[in-house]
């Protein structure tokens, strides 16, 4: 593939994803898009829970899976390096896309808030952990995250490096905001169904595990730094103390989640 291939190819499925990624805002808070997690016409509840619960687990497999070194290393000999992160990140985006179209509503309501005041309170916590993602991807470095740094260095015959190992800003007191991010946005919600707390249970779910062979592959790669990393910093409860200094230069701690898996 040419250099002004590459980065078309790049900027268009950063594009995909974008849209993606602000069709799940409307998608959860079942305004503006055309299906919602509770819209649509919806199959039996039994054959409804089958079907949502593959299409999370055809997520979280292609997230895990495209995440792991071992599969990296075999994939780029196949996709050329430069595109290997758009890639993930246009595969990623059909997986979600995927879940929207064939997503089956199982609408009945567990609870809801009682007052407008503890609606607006969940509607708030919801678009505060859309933010949080969005801010947590700029302090990794958003353009690295999905794959427009590495089509653009190649667009000018530049060689790819990769971002320094550094715990600042939101790093310092989590160690995945990420990933803390998108628990508020699943779980925040004024009316909660079947439907949306399988969703949100689900995703939630894979997070958890897959941030496990998240930090050991962290681990294999940084050592001691890492290490260290995961004794002074929690993992999803923030901890506000004072700040530490960046840690020694090495991969960028560029955590997986519903949008970025490696």
């Amino acid at each position: 593939m040419g250099r002004y291939s590459a980065f078309a190819f790049g900027v268009s499925s950063y594009g995909i994803f974008f849209v993606t990624f602000l069709y799940l805002i409307g998608f959860l808070a079942n305004v503006v898009v055309p299906k919602g997690i509770d819209g649509g016409a919806g199959v039996a509840p039994g054959l409804a829970l089958l079907i949502d619960v593959g299409l999370i687990a055809l997520f979280g497999l292609q997230h895990s899976l495209m995440a792991r070194p071992t599969f990296k290393a075999a994939w780029t000999k196949i996709v050329p390096k430069p595109i290997e992160r758009s890639v993930y990140v246009l595969l990623s985006s059909v997986v979600l896309i995927a879940l929207y179209v064939w997503w089956q509503p199982l609408p009945a309501v567990i609870w809801q808030a009682s007052t407008p005041a503890i609606a607006a309170a969940c509607w708030t916590v919801f678009a505060l952990g859309f933010g949080l993602v969005l801010l947590a991807t700029f302090v990794i470095n958003h353009f690295d995250l999905f794959g427009l740094r590495q089509t653009f260095l190649h667009l000018r015959s530049r060689p790819y490096t990769e971002l320094p190992f550094q715990v600042r800003f939101l790093y310092r007191i989590v160690r995945h905001p990420l990933y803390v991010g998108w628990f508020l946005a699943f779980w925040a919600t004024p009316a909660m169904t079947v439907g949306h707390l399988l969703f949100a249970a689900g995703m939630s779910l894979y997070i958890v595990i897959a941030v496990r062979y998240e930090e050991r592959d962290l681990v294999k790669h940084l050592g001691t730094d890492y290490v260290d990393y995961q004794r002074r910093v929690p993992k999803f409860i923030p901890r506000f103390r004072k700040a530490h200094a960046a840690v020694k230069p090495s991969e960028a701690v560029r955590t997986h989640s519903p949008v970025r898996s490696h």
